[in-house]
């Protein structure tokens, strides 16, 4: 199988239902060096602009390909991708994009591919004139979504899109129980690695251009891992300290429970929940490199009676389950999977874990709740639900210079070249009067 075969597998799964995250690492274990890297490239720039591409391919045929080709239609996106956006000379996207549809046993296709993708460098830009007024092919969105983003920021949603379009930097977060920031940039430097300071966390560095993270320095051996800047910023607003019982209430896969431990060493305890035991893997993979421990359960975390043991916790992180639209140039299957109707579900399921998780923190302890979304209604309006309905819960403000104020927490908006979007609220619980 060529790259570019093997990346319509991974996009028609998508197509069909499944996540990037599950579809991608079984095509790319067939496939060595360069096919990997350019196939990994090919599936995350489709699926970032596959709203758009589906208006195009539309355009261009007579009839739409029919639910079980899904093959044909990714292969077809793809190699309008690789023209639009990639610059790829016709012949190259053409011809290999044929001779993938016979590796895909599509041989009947083979005049399809051809003469849909002829067509588009014939008429692009008159097409793309034409596809120019859709909110699906103008934003790269499905327009629900980039309505919903825009409702949320009317000022800064142009911006929150073309982030959302490009591709994530690659930061890392320094052990600093191991090294200074400085230090490990010296390294890298050594290592001709280019590399800057990152401008929210003390712990981050994002590197000029995305590398195998087993090859950077010292990896291996705990001295940094992968995680965007904004993530990184719950550690410094949870206030650790000595002898704390901390709980990570969505774990999975472990960055931000490492990150508490690194932070403060001397914690009593931290326990890691996930309601998914394959997840939970990767959280005691993280912990094992890192040289850390924390009691790590497999459990639903709003069912306390289920897992709780009755000690309160004097921290708690709540990093809730959500839209993730800040996060959509990292999973751009984001654009094809989430319904309109999704994020209500999701609103629920906050505030089920707020209000579940509430009565395990000690009086004077201080829950964190944290979302990698841009949207108001998964943000400050649940806070604001939460905080009337609770009298025992009071906002601590949260100072900094990062991000925007909001009137319960604090955003960070998706940044070309820089941190995710991210979204955070400290909440007290008021000690008995």
């Amino acid at each position: 199988m060529s790259s570019r075969s093997s990346a319509a597998t991974a996009i028609a799964a998508v197509l069909n239902g499944r996540s990037l995250s599950s579809a991608l690492p079984p095509v790319l274990a067939e496939l060595d060096g360069r096919d990997r890297g350019f196939c990994q490239a090919l599936c995350f720039g489709t699926l970032r602009y596959y709203p758009a591409l589906a208006l195009i391919i539309g355009a261009l045929l007579e009839r739409p390909i029919k639910p079980r080709e899904q093959e044909v239609q990714a292969l077809l996106a793809a190699a309008i991708y690789q023209l639009w956006q990639l610059d790829t000379a016709p012949h190259a996207a053409i011809n290999e994009s044929v001779e993938a549809c016979r590796q895909l046993n599509k041989g009947w296709a083979t005049k399809l591919v051809n003469g849909v993708l002829r067509n588009f460098v014939r008429r692009r830009e008159s097409l793309l004139a034409e596809l120019a007024d859709q909110p699906d092919f103008a934003t790269a969105h499905p327009a629900w979504l980039a309505g919903k983003i825009r409702k949320s920021w009317p000022q800064q949603w142009p911006e929150i899109i073309a982030a959302n379009n490009q591709q994530a930097p690659l930061t890392l977060r320094v052990n600093r129980r191991q090294q200074s920031r400085d230090a490990y940039l010296a390294r890298l430097a050594e290592a001709a690695i280019e590399a800057r300071a990152g401008d929210c966390s003390d712990a981050a560095i994002t590197l000029a251009e995305p590398c195998d993270v087993t090859a950077l320095p010292g990896f291996a051996d705990g001295a940094v891992s992968v995680q965007d800047e904004a993530a990184q910023l719950c550690a410094e607003l949870l206030e650790l300290a000595p002898g704390q019982r901390v709980l990570d209430s969505c774990a999975a896969p472990g960055g931000k429970s490492c990150h508490l431990l690194e932070r403060e060493p001397a914690l009593a305890e931290l326990v890691a929940i996930d309601s998914d035991p394959k997840r939970l893997l990767r959280v005691h993979d993280n912990l094992a490199r890192l040289g850390l421990h924390a009691t790590a359960l497999a459990a639903d975390a709003a069912d306390t009676a289920g897992w709780w043991d009755g000690t309160v916790f004097d921290r708690i992180l709540l990093d809730a389950p959500c839209s993730a639209s800040g996060v959509i140039r990292r999973h751009p299957d984001i654009k094809l999977l989430r319904r309109p109707d999704d994020i209500d579900q999701l609103a629920a399921l906050q505030q089920r874990l707020l209000t579940a998780l509430w009565p395990t923190l000690a009086d004077g302890g201080i829950l964190l709740y944290a979302t990698c979304s841009v949207l108001r209604a998964e943000n400050d309006q649940q806070v604001a639900a939460f905080l009337a309905a609770e009298p025992s819960a009071a906002l601590l403000p949260i100072e900094a210079s990062w991000g925007v104020a909001t009137d319960c927490g604090r955003q960070l908006l998706p940044r070309i070249g820089g941190n995710d979007g991210f979204y955070y609220a400290r909440l007290q619980k008021r000690r008995p009067s």
